[in-house]
């Protein structure tokens, strides 16, 4: 296969800085769509991934899956774009399109595990897949998406990981007016929970550790801010939400948001903490709650995700870096120093 060489930031190992790289792309084939990337969202993903943290990383890896950027050519096949046009990547660039959840528009969950936009075996090349940290990527037009008119470029690029991943469980368990819901943790995804939910019409309540972030709390959305280390804050919403979005990566205690959920209630967890969280059996039980899981949503409802961004004018709250910055944004993204999420001008690596 016909391949060109194009300049990437990524890490050799799993101790090392991320650093310049050279890595083959493979020429546009007759249904692929060649990007030359503008913006590229920073995801806690990509730490996790570069330092081999789940322990499946393939080096070299070259991170990124929060992908806006400029068609530069399309194949002969392809319908949907032309050059010119502004286009998105997120977090899959394939799947084995003909599993019940494929053929369901459920690409996230297919039975033969999607092929990510980096980290994956390449079926194309042999290798494995290289991500946005570069200045280029060729990807099937059917997972590629369109970025309608209006949305800010940089700020639409959290909206391909963070974006998702808090509007496809807000959707799927039908969030909106009259209904009371909590967001637990204002970070990259608590934010995009805290702004999807109010522009659905509910009622939204922000929990958080931070006294400090009541402010940009109900800046951003929330009607109410919880601090969740006060025990009478907490039992005064006991039994009263009809959902909460659980946004947090680090270890906390599940049963004091369990326990706010009123009859068929459902907690949904989006975060991902590193070691199980224990439950306790009658807060599911009495009275009749849901606890779940939800990953990002498929090829279809991510557009349909981007659609109402620009319709409502939903983006992420960004810091732009250079790629040049990446290491020093990373070290800030352990100590949270971020509001609320990094995205990367890739000019620089470009030369232009």
């Amino acid at each position: 296969m016909a391949t060109s060489s194009i300049r990437s930031f990524g890490a050799r190992s799993a101790s090392s800085a991320l650093a310049p790289l050279t890595i083959a792309r493979r020429e546009p084939g007759p249904t692929d769509v060649e990007l030359e990337i503008l913006f590229c969202g920073v995801c806690h993903s990509d730490l996790h991934q570069a330092r081999n943290e789940w322990h499946n990383t393939v080096y070299p890896c070259v991170p990124g899956h929060e992908i806006v950027g400029r068609v530069s050519r399309v194949g002969a096949q392809v319908g949907k774009f032309k050059a010119g046009d502004h286009a998105a990547v997120g977090c899959m660039v394939d799947s084995c399109r003909s599993c019940v959840n494929c053929q369901a528009g459920q690409e996230q969950y297919c039975t033969a595990f999607p092929t990510f936009t980096y980290n994956s075996p390449d079926k194309h090349t042999g290798g494995h897949t290289f991500g946005g940290y570069s200045t280029s990527v060729v990807v099937d037009e059917s997972f590629v998406l369109r970025v309608p008119a209006g949305l800010d470029l940089a700020a639409a690029a959290p909206l391909l990981c963070a974006g998702i991943t808090t509007y496809s469980p807000l959707r799927h368990w039908k969030v909106g007016p009259g209904q009371k819901v909590g967001i637990v943790g204002l970070g990259g995804l608590g934010h995009m929970g805290v702004k999807f939910a109010r522009a659905f019409g509910a009622h939204v309540v922000l929990f958080t550790t931070s006294p400090g972030k009541t402010a940009d709390a109900l800046r951003l959305g929330a009607h109410e801010v919880v601090v969740s280390k006060n025990a009478d804050e907490m039992r005064k919403h006991a039994s009263s939400f009809d959902f909460i979005l659980d946004c947090v990566s680090a270890d906390h205690d599940i049963n004091a948001y369990l326990s706010l959920l009123k009859l068929d209630g459902t907690l949904t967890l989006v975060g991902a903490p590193e070691h199980p969280l224990p439950v306790a059996a009658f807060n599911l039980l009495l009275p009749r709650r849901n606890f779940a899981g939800s990953a990002i949503g498929g090829i279809a409802e991510t557009q349909e995700m981007l659609d109402f961004c620009a319709a409502h004018g939903v983006t992420s709250e960004i810091e732009i870096i250079s790629m040049e910055q990446i290491n020093e944004a990373w070290d800030r993204l352990l100590k949270q120093d971020v509001k609320y999420r990094f995205v990367i001008d890739l000019q620089s690596l470009r030369g232009n």
